[in-house]
């Protein structure tokens, strides 16, 4: 677990840096404002294109070495906006190791420890990748107004640390070996996980959820950019940095909420902090200090931490014992980055139409908290089947 937690803070810290001085890469070659957000499409469009094909690498490799693998991806890319190569292209690339990475991150989690321990390792994890962001939001909106290039130059190195961390994860068996290493097997395969895991209903509800919170956390980093100069009048690129860093800090906090007082088999319990989540992103429509935005932003966090953790775990456990962890994690991940993909295109949309900043925030706040109590109907009625089954 230290092998695993260190690579996943080097390199989730790296991925937040690249974001933040990427976006300012960008700014300084005098790209339109709604390109921003088109440079995550680029990333997100790889993790939907390899979905079918994440999952089983991490499957049927030891996963300490896909996960060696993925970061070496993520250091090619990195180094490809270094010199010079398209930003988006290069960008994407990053995207492909990351999508390589995760099923292979979380997968692992099941296989090192027992279904009673699952939620603290998530909750460990997040911490880990929390801790990353707030480091790496910080130090990327700093570098980039100091130097781009040497920013970049520095996350580089940085995948470069999580690649050679990832030889000390032990090397354990590969859980589900494909049979035919092929192109329309792989398909297949995929095609039969998706199936089977979306025949269980806590799996469904599990990734309906985190389809959400990502695809409201990833239109929030862009809203938050865009947002700073807009109720603040704050033109630097460490404000956003700093406040994305402050919502990490709220998330360390609630996943550790919930690895204490949350388990699998009560995974409900997170969803009134889900509902909350927008409701708070509703109020920083109306925010017009920094202070209060810190604090707004904070409970974001909070309130996200505590309801993504659960579900992770509740997936992760239901995957385990169906499809394996790695295809059920490559699953959630084709639709959390689908998810991600339609609400970042949303949100670039709104902006290249010109709607204020505040009522777009004011829009996806309302749409997700009625999102989350909509999912929240669903899993008390089919817990109330279940429980008069009994």
């Amino acid at each position: 677990m230290a092998a695993v937690l260190a690579s996943q803070f080097l390199s989730a810290l790296a991925d937040n840096a690249l974001l933040f001085v990427a976006l300012a890469l960008l700014k300084i070659n005098h790209y339109a404002e709604w390109t921003q957000p088109v440079l995550q499409e680029f990333f997100v469009a790889a993790y939907i294109v390899l979905a079918p094909f994440a999952g089983p690498l991490a499957d049927c490799l030891p996963k300490g070495r896909a996960m060696l693998i993925a970061n070496g991806l993520k250091f090619v890319g990195a180094v490809g906006i270094c010199i010079g190569l398209n930003p988006f292209l290069a960008y994407g690339f990053v995207g492909i190791g990351a999508a390589a990475y995760s099923p292979a991150k979380y997968g692992i989690l099941s296989e090192l420890t027992t279904t009673a321990q699952l939620v603290k390792a998530n909750s460990l994890i997040e911490s880990s990748t929390i801790a990353a962001i707030l480091v790496g939001a910080i130090a990327g909106g700093t570098l980039a107004d100091w130097n781009v290039q040497g920013a970049l130059w520095l996350v580089a190195v940085c995948y470069a640390l999580a690649a050679a961390t990832n030889l000390a994860v032990p090397k354990l068996t590969p859980v589900h070996p494909l049979e035919r290493l092929s192109i329309p097997a792989v398909l297949r395969d995929f095609a039969r996980a998706c199936r089977s895991l979306m025949a269980v209903r806590d799996a469904r509800f599990s990734i309906a959820g985190t389809c959400l919170f990502w695809g409201i956390g990833s239109t929030m980093r862009f809203l938050l950019i865009a947002w700073v100069p807009f109720a603040l009048g704050i033109l630097n690129n460490r404000t956003p940095a700093y406040l994305n860093a402050m919502t990490a800090v709220g998330i360390v906090l609630g996943a550790a909420l919930a690895g204490k007082f949350v388990t699998v088999s009560s995974a409900q319990r997170a969803l009134p902090s889900g509902v909350l989540i927008g409701v708070a992103v509703c109020v920083m429509s109306v925010v017009h200090s920094l202070p209060v935005a810190f604090g707004v932003l904070a409970l974001i966090g909070a309130a996200g931490g505590f309801f993504v953790v659960p579900l992770n775990a509740l997936l992760q456990e239901r995957g385990h014992n169906t499809v394996g962890t790695g295809h059920a994690i490559a699953i959630q991940n084709l639709g959390e980055n689908a998810t991600m993909l339609i609400m970042i295109g949303v949100y670039a949309l709104l902006v290249r139409a010109g709607v204020r900043i505040d009522l777009i925030a004011l829009v996806f706040g309302v749409a997700f908290s009625l999102a989350i109590a909509g999912l929240w109907v669903y899993r008390r009625s089919y817990m109330n089947v279940a429980a008069a089954a009994i």
